[in-house]
């Protein structure tokens, strides 16, 4: 097993610890609702991305309810 031949220095441990800081997330604002939304990435709020409609809000929300009604029944049987 290899082991170090000399000892690694405070100021150099510090040194290769100095990019290891996690960093703030940059949040840009939806054009079309101003909800926060990370960058280059659709809007979960009104399904929108760079100024058109990517995702149907309204046929996933209704997906959702229908999972969730089987899923209450599912457990009302057992």
């Amino acid at each position: 097993m290899p082991v170090p031949k000399k000892k690694h220095t405070r100021s150099a441990v510090g040194q290769r610890r100095s990019h290891h800081a996690l960093k703030q997330v940059k949040l840009a604002k939806c054009p079309k609702c101003s909800k926060p939304i990370l960058p280059h990435t659709a809007c979960l709020a009104c399904g929108n991305y760079n100024n058109r409609q990517v995702i149907d809000i309204e046929a996933k929300k209704a997906k959702k309810a229908k999972k969730d009604k089987k899923k209450q029944q599912q457990a009302q049987q057992k």
